[in-house]
């Protein structure tokens, strides 16, 4: 019996479901490192959906599942640090829901070494792991309408930077002039999966 699922995604894609984040990082690494014909790799949080420019090679990808599974933990990527002004319009509520103080929160918070798990939601945007359990937190109730570039937040297990100004349900830490996402830059993001990310009060 297997830990893994192969499903059909298209005439020339498939997804993977995996057990954790960890598995999914590895075998997105294994497929990029491993082939030339591959036309995407997107990484979620427990999965990975792989596009061919030709039919998927199955017996190669359950090959390269089973070896994921098997693996330690990928090898750690880049450590980028982002400068945090911890001044976010949440972090009193979210110090009361913890049961903490705000220096506390800003504590727990910058003191984690985070992990970029999969990115999606907007161009740039990288749900991070690694928050401390004390600081998983619910959405709010009523997503705001307006969040503004740069916002630093949390919400359940994950933190993550607003690339752009949008709307949005996660509860804002702090700020950062950091540009997650460039258009212009090469490569546009900041951030990338499997990468090590710490934030830095400023």
């Amino acid at each position: 019996m297997t830990d893994y699922r192969v499903l059909p995604a298209g005439d020339r894609g498939a997804l993977v479901e995996l057990p954790d984040n960890a598995a999914a990082v590895r075998l997105a690494r294994l497929l990029r490192d491993g082939r030339d014909d591959l036309v995407d790799v997107v990484t979620g949080h427990r999965t990975v959906l792989v596009t061919w420019a030709a039919e998927p090679p199955r017996p190669e990808l359950e090959a390269a599942a089973s070896a994921a599974l098997a693996g330690d933990d990928a090898p750690a990527g880049r450590l980028v640090e982002i400068e945090v002004r911890y001044d976010g319009a949440d972090l009193a509520e979210v110090a009361r829901l913890a049961r903490l103080s705000p220096e506390e929160v800003v504590e727990l918070h910058a003191g984690s070494g985070y992990t970029v798990a999969f990115v999606g939601f907007l161009p740039g945007f990288a749900y991070l792991l690694g928050l401390d359990a004390r600081l998983h937190v619910p959405r709010l109730a009523e997503p705001r309408t307006r969040v503004p570039a740069g916002s630093v937040a949390i919400a359940g297990p994950y933190s993550g930077v607003y690339p752009h100004e949008s709307p949005g349900g996660w509860r804002l830490l702090g700020r950062t002039a950091a540009a997650l996402f460039d258009a212009e830059r090469t490569p546009p993001a900041l951030l990338a999966v499997g990468d090590r990310v710490r934030f830095v009060p400023a």
